[in-house]
């Protein structure tokens, strides 16, 4: 009996034997194509979801003011802060028991260019001293009045004496008995700016207040 497997004189097989693949694995390309599917799906909801803008407004509000206070519109100068702590300062003074003398200057007690009268703003000052000194009966003061440098000596001598009279007058105007209140002039002397500016020369026309005794 002839061999088939033998027969290889350059004849072709009688037949030709194939191998089957490996069977594909569909759970896996399942998996696949609804992770597709939801990633698609995640996209397309985002874009029509419409995206809200919110607009954060500052708004700015001005201080109120307490009952009973006033808001200045504008920045106050150090004239007025000075004053109200000089006046604190002679009541402080006077309560304590620093000796005698002490001078005390009041930035706002100003006077215009040959002028010994007083504006409102000096006379707010004169009464605020007036309510310290009516509270120390037995406090002796003089006020010594001064002039900036323009003008001959003697003018701004007897200048610089007819605003400390005029202080005087306002302080006694106030129930300050006069027998307390003495003055003086240093005229155009001992500046406490300089007298190249009109500035300088408007703090140079003043008054000091100097406690005696107490």
């Amino acid at each position: 009996m002839a061999n088939d497997r033998n027969n290889t004189d350059g004849a072709p097989p009688s037949h030709v034997h194939i191998e089957k693949g490996k069977p594909v694995n569909w759970l896996a390309w399942m998996a696949l194509g609804l992770g597709l599917l939801a990633l698609l799906w995640a996209l397309t909801r985002h874009r029509d979801t419409p995206i809200s803008t919110e607009t954060v407004s500052t708004t700015t509000t001005s201080p109120v003011a307490a009952v009973g206070s006033t808001v200045d519109p504008t920045p106050s100068s150090t004239v007025g802060a000075t004053t109200t702590a000089s006046v604190s300062t002679l009541g402080a003074y006077l309560a304590g028991n620093e000796a005698a003398p002490r001078t005390f200057a009041f930035d706002t007690i100003h006077f215009a260019t040959s002028s010994s009268e007083l504006t409102a703003p000096d006379r707010s000052t004169v009464d605020d001293v007036a309510g310290v000194l009516g509270k120390y009966q037995q406090t002796n003061i003089k006020i010594v009045g001064y002039a900036d440098a323009r003008g001959a000596a003697d003018a701004n001598q007897k200048l610089g004496l007819d605003r400390a009279n005029a202080v005087k007058a306002a302080l006694v105007g106030k129930g300050i008995a006069a027998g307390r209140i003495g003055t003086g002039s240093g005229g155009a002397a001992d500046p406490v700016n300089t007298n190249a500016t009109s500035s300088g020369q408007a703090e140079n026309r003043r008054t000091e207040l100097v406690v005696v005794n107490r």
